[in-house]
């Protein structure tokens, strides 16, 4: 860690609720005061009661939320400067699963956060998009190979491996992503962090993929159980270097 960063201690001691965030990020954002967000006025404002402006001028309402990342979002302020806090010191980046566990909201308010935070940035690694391929895949050596006293218990192939979902851009770029469980839920967030809304995913016919359609992504699989790789030229790859069973 760098010497001109704080330690998650003294962050908790600067920021430890949601008031003294708003103060901070206000004295920010206005060190002079509040200016309204709506019309650009400062002399005509008048402070309200637990952080709400009202512009004489324009009359509406505001807060140190207005025009910014935070706006329409129920999230305390002091998570999100958690948030930006753990985005900046995360040598690898931080996923959503990690970021709600870490602060104590849903996984899905989660990937709100992190996606308006990374365009607030101007993230340079936007998400993959078009027609994108994804496949599971389990990391680690055969149980069989092991000692005995290593041996994970459980008959499936996926014991004592670590779970990978491997995200191809066709034609473009491909992500790997370490996933704690492949199950629905899990893998639908972790598409939801890598895959741009609207794309075309094409997939296996495993279970863990039907809810994408729901999730507002053209979704065709193809059926391996069947001897089907490729149709009509809709695959996920498993057959030509793509991603198997380790």
């Amino acid at each position: 860690m760098s010497r001109s960063t704080i330690s998650t201690f003294q962050l908790f001691e600067m920021f430890p609720d949601a008031e003294s965030a708003r103060l901070h990020i206000e004295a920010q954002r206005w060190p002079d005061g509040a200016v309204c967000p709506h019309c650009g006025i400062k002399d005509r404002v008048t402070a309200r009661k637990n952080g709400f402006y009202r512009c004489n001028g324009c009359r509406e309402d505001f807060t140190v939320r207005t025009g910014t990342v935070f706006e329409r979002s129920h999230i305390p302020l002091h998570k999100w400067l958690y948030a930006m806090y753990l985005m900046m010191t995360a040598r690898k980046g931080i996923s959503s699963m990690q970021l709600a566990k870490e602060i104590g909201i849903t996984q899905k308010s989660a990937w709100f956060m992190l996606g308006r935070l990374r365009e607030a940035c101007g993230n340079d690694t936007p998400p993959l998009s078009g027609i994108v391929e994804i496949d599971e895949t389990w990391i680690g050596g055969k149980e069989t190979n092991k000692h005995e006293h290593k041996r994970k218990p459980g008959r499936q192939g996926g014991a004592g491996k670590a779970a990978v979902l491997g995200i191809r851009e066709r034609g473009g770029r491909t992500k790997m992503q370490a996933i704690k469980r492949a199950n629905q839920p899990t893998v639908e967030f972790a598409i939801l962090d890598n895959v741009a809304t609207g794309s075309m995913i094409h997939t296996d016919e495993n279970r863990i993929y039907n809810g994408l359609t729901a999730l507002d992504y053209g979704h065709e699989k193809i059926n391996h159980s069947f001897g089907e790789y490729v149709r009509d030229g809709v695959t996920n790859q498993q057959h030509r270097g793509g991603l198997g069973r380790a």
